[in-house]
């Protein structure tokens, strides 16, 4: 499965509170902990299913492309 190359993952570590839901739920292991926090560990992989966004409790994750071309 190929990932997007117009992709981009941001995360307010401020607002992340270290559940690693995001983690859990991403299908592509795009997501990684460091510090208590997560962080993008390879965007290469990400396919936008947005999974991550949508679990984070604490809305601390966007999920950035062009849906156009989804």
């Amino acid at each position: 499965m190929a990932g997007k190359s117009n992709v981009k993952i941001h995360i307010k570590t401020e607002w992340c509170k270290g559940c690693v839901i995001c983690v859990e739920y991403c299908p592509t292991d795009v997501l990684a902990m460091r510090n208590g926090k997560a962080y993008v560990k390879d965007i290469t992989k990400c396919t936008a299913c947005e999974l991550c966004e949508i679990r984070c409790p604490d809305f601390a994750i966007t999920v950035l492309y062009d849906k156009s071309e989804k």
